[in-house]
């Protein structure tokens, strides 16, 4: 007998414990008979001044995920949604592919959905898509990932800003006006889209709305990562208000 509300599907979401933005950004975007439950991965508020701070922060996250799976499995999901964003990035293709693989094994065969396979997944419905600039919230090491990555799928890097945000909570502390602002600076004529990463940047909604301003895709993590996650499955509703992906794919 399915789920009283999760009737179509319920996912098991995994993100760090000291991220705000995801439930509520998923919450957002679910659909009639899909129900999110969350499952926290258990990190520290620490603080992220350097290169070697973000690292330490980034192990952590990488330890406390396959527990926060274990724990989210028990609700019986039906796929699982790692709401984290750079360590999927990390090692390119080849490390997102190993750590995909680790993680559904983990789930019991389940379905998993990235954030960096679904980026790819996304830039695949625009064909013309060949160079992009991208957001991070991160520290240099995190952005040489990313942009190893994009590199690895053929996407070429125009332009790269890390916010260099000083720890894991205080990511979503930046304000809309704040991302509009890197949008723009980011943006220009030798740009076919622009990629925001770090889950617990809050971007969809501007995401949006400078999409429509800019007449090119500006995607969000978060809104392609749930895309992905509800398309893998067989869900091809259409949702407005979070750009053309959502609403065209």
């Amino acid at each position: 007998m399915p789920d009283a509300l999760g009737w179509r599907h319920k996912f098991g979401v995994v993100a760090p414990s000291t991220n705000t933005i995801v439930q509520p950004d998923y919450d957002d975007m679910r659909i009639d008979g899909v129900t999110n439950h969350y499952s926290r991965a258990l990190i520290p508020n620490m603080a992220v001044t350097d290169n070697q701070s973000f690292l330490d922060m980034i192990g952590l996250i990488r330890e406390a995920l396959l527990p926060a799976i274990d724990s989210v499995l028990t609700c019986e999901p039906d796929s699982i949604i790692l709401g984290v964003s750079g360590e999927t990035f990390w090692d390119g293709k080849a490390g997102a592919t190993a750590m995909h693989d680790r993680f559904e094994e983990r789930a019991g065969g389940l379905k998993v959905a990235m954030g960096s396979e679904a980026c790819i997944a996304a830039l695949r419905c625009y064909p013309d898509v060949k160079r992009i600039a991208v957001i991070t919230p991160y520290m240099p090491p995190g952005d040489d990932q990313v942009r190893g990555f994009f590199d690895d799928y053929g996407y070429e890097v125009v332009r790269l800003k890390g916010l260099k945000c000083g720890g894991p909570v205080v990511i979503a502390h930046v304000t809309a006006d704040e991302l509009r602002g890197t949008i723009d600076e980011l943006n220009g004529d030798d740009v076919d889209a622009i990629v925001q990463c770090g889950t617990n940047l809050s971007m969809t909604q501007v995401a949006a709305e400078k999409e429509q301003e800019l007449g090119k895709l500006v995607l969000a993590i978060n809104t392609a990562t749930f895309w992905y996650a509800l398309r893998q499955n067989g869900m091809n509703d259409r949702i407005d208000g979070f750009g053309s992906l959502p609403r065209n794919h």
